[in-house]
């Protein structure tokens, strides 16, 4: 009879993605401090994606557009963002299997190849983001035009390829020092914005106007997809299993509370980045009246002469050129776990990443040529609202797989961990219930 501390799902610990599973090294001889700093890393990568130009497009609509009343969606979604996250962590951990792998493995093809195609279609929405963000950034900088730096932003494949060789390590590495110029940028703008304290207060108390509002209801769920994106849940429960843990419950139980305080310090720190754009997009556009800035072009052209400092929008540029990199190799990495793990194909990361470019270059350069740069912002809220739809695809799967004894053994998830996590689900559905009506309905 199988021990209920070994899932049915264990697979054997010889590396399945390259050589990423189990590559960094866990000393056994480290405690305290020193050991949780080798398992700090995987949260950085799953916040990049928490702060992406997609989700400064939603943050600069909803803080030009109505202030700081959207700020207790940002952190809402970051809250929830905690919670599914740990979840991912303790799936992958505790069974060996990333989000996809397992829904492979649980339901019939049909059903998992429909949750591949939505996986990726997310995947493709949040490339798209990219896309025109580090095209707008390349203009904002250097004066390219936008269609050029869309083409150009095929490069970052080499980026990909030279990351491919030096190890998962220097990865997370590399994605904390761009956290790093990026939470300087915003630092710097802030300073010079001087944002209202009580307004900011303010913004952290709920509004029932959100729901009577279809407007704010929109750029909110823009905000939601853009914070608990889809793709993150699949990335997260494998780049867990980069650590080198043990096999034993205690070990696996040990890796597991210090991957959820990685994902939660993390994400805390993604939610301080996102509630400074949208504080910053009210102190700098809403309170002069400029309330229709969702275009990153246009905020960058605002910025300086709004602040009083040419400095503020070169930040802002250089901040969005680092979102853009980051979001590059984390979004590599989750298509090819998406792809392996629903149907098992695995091609080069760059290979991958060069093809999910292309579709994504598509329209980006579509919609710059025929509807003019003014609309790429319209875009990139859009993209961040079909990730809100593609979410609960995602998460109604990793919320039923975490509670199950059968699969997780004693590491399923606590009980009222699971409630909530099932509340967060049928809020998500709900949300995306009233935004389709009243899309319908012409509302």
């Amino acid at each position: 009879m199988q021990s209920a501390a070994m899932p049915d799902l264990q697979p054997s610990l010889a590396p399945t993605k390259g050589d990423m599973r189990a590559s960094v090294r866990v000393p056994r001889d480290r405690s305290g401090f020193g050991r949780l700093f080798i398992f700090l890393g995987p949260g950085y990568l799953v916040a990049t994606g928490y702060m992406d130009p997609g989700n400064w497009a939603t943050a600069l609509a909803g803080g030009s557009k109505f202030g700081t009343a959207l700020l207790f969606v940002a952190v809402l979604s970051s809250l929830m963002a905690i919670v599914l996250q740990s979840l991912t962590a303790r799936l992958g951990l505790a069974t060996g299997l990333d989000l996809a792998s397992a829904c492979r493995r649980r339901f019939p093809r049909q059903a998992s190849f429909v949750l591949w195609l939505l996986a990726e279609a997310g995947i493709l929405a949040t490339d798209l983001a990219e896309v025109i963000g580090t095209a707008i950034g390349l203009q904002l900088l250097f004066g390219l035009p936008l269609a050029a730096g869309v083409v150009i932003t095929l490069l970052d494949t080499f980026l990909v390829l030279a990351f491919e060789r030096v190890g998962f390590r220097k990865i997370e590495l590399f994605v904390v020092a761009m956290l790093g110029v990026i939470a300087l940028s915003f630092g710097g703008q802030l300073l010079l914005a001087k944002p209202d304290v009580a307004e900011v207060a303010a913004g952290l108390v709920p509004t029932g106007q959100f729901l009577e509002n279809p407007e704010m209801l929109y750029i909110g769920l823009g905000i939601l997809g853009a914070t608990v994106m889809p793709h993150n849940l699949f990335l997260h429960s494998y780049i867990v299993q980069t650590r080198a843990v043990g096999a034993s419950q205690s070990e696996r139980r040990e890796a597991i509370n210090f991957a959820i305080l990685d994902s939660t310090l993390a994400l805390l720190f993604a939610l301080v980045i996102n509630g400074s754009i949208l504080v910053l997009a009210a102190a700098a556009f809403h309170a002069t009246g400029h309330t229709e800035v969702a275009e990153l072009g246009q905020a960058y052209t605002l910025i300086a002469p709004l602040l009083g400092a040419p400095i503020a929008a070169k930040l802002f540029a250089i901040a969005l050129i680092a979102c853009g990199l980051n979001s590059t190799v984390t979004a590599t990495l989750a298509g090819q776990i998406v792809m392996e793990g629903f149907v098992e194909i695995r091609i080069k990361p760059a290979l991958r990443r060069l093809l999910t470019r292309l579709i994504a270059i598509a329209p980006a350069v579509a919609v710059t040529l025929v509807a003019g740069e003014a609309a790429t912002g319209q875009l990139l809220v859009a993209s961040q609202v079909v990730l809100s739809f593609t979410l609960p695809f995602a998460v109604v799967p990793l919320v039923w797989f975490t509670a199950s004894r059968p699969m997780m053994g004693a590491l399923a998830a606590p009980r009222a961990t699971t409630i909530v996590a099932g509340v967060i689900a049928a809020a998500i559905i709900v949300l995306n219930g009233k935004l389709l009506f009243d899309a319908v309905t012409g509302q």
